[in-house]
């Protein structure tokens, strides 16, 4: 395996369309959102793909079978998976099943900076949250009882199950976070965290 290919969820996205076959980056796009790999594979800006297309064509992990000829418009570029590319494209699937990766959210980073906002003001940003999942919860769901009820077999469906799972673990977690603030279990103020913040800076000191 090529080990210059650098490794991406839209990467892998797009190496294993072609995989199946040889196809232009349109293509791409279409069966991207027609298969729903939007939903877990960030191509939030138009020239994400075109981009990536262009960095695996350098690396040598795609190559142009064709130019199409398209009336009125720029010629349509087919592109295939290289033997480098179809291997890159196996190996990174094992890993990223097999291997836990610190990913830097945005959430987790928030939580450990929300001793800065008031016990009330995280419980409302936090309640916020909720109905956000709630909706997320719906659609999720209701997608996975379109493709139950079109005969798609769960295969095809684990990551819309395993976005329904991480979903409901989140919306408990804030949940419990929630009803502890509200019961006065979870609080903190100005002054409580000046004490700790000396003590933790105490325990710091080296000492003689």
């Amino acid at each position: 395996m090529d080990k210059k290919i650098k490794k991406s969820p839209l990467a892998l996205a797009i190496l294993c369309l072609l995989i199946e076959e040889p196809m232009h980056p349109y293509r791409m796009q279409q069966l991207i959102k027609e298969r729903g790999k939007d939903e877990v594979i960030n191509v939030r800006y138009r020239n994400s793909i075109y981009q990536t297309i262009d960095r695996l064509h350098r690396d040598r992990a795609i190559v142009i079978q064709e130019k199409k000829h398209n009336e009125g418009r720029p010629d349509l570029i087919v592109y295939e998976v290289t033997k480098e590319g179809r291997e890159a494209a196996y190996e990174w699937i094992r890993e990223m099943l097999s291997t836990p990766k610190q990913e830097f959210l945005e959430f987790p980073a928030a939580i450990s900076f929300l001793a800065l906002l008031t016990p009330e003001d995280v419980k409302e940003q936090l309640q916020k949250r909720v109905l956000a999942l709630e909706k997320i919860l719906a659609y999720v769901e209701k997608q996975m009882e379109v493709g139950t009820s079109k005969g798609i077999p769960r295969l095809f469906l684990l990551e819309v199950e395993y976005q329904k799972t991480m979903s409901l673990a989140e919306l408990e977690w804030i949940q419990s976070t929630i009803d502890d603030i509200q019961d006065k279990k979870l609080k903190w103020d100005w002054e409580w965290l000046r004490e700790i913040s000396l003590y933790l800076t105490s325990k710091e000191e080296p000492v003689d």
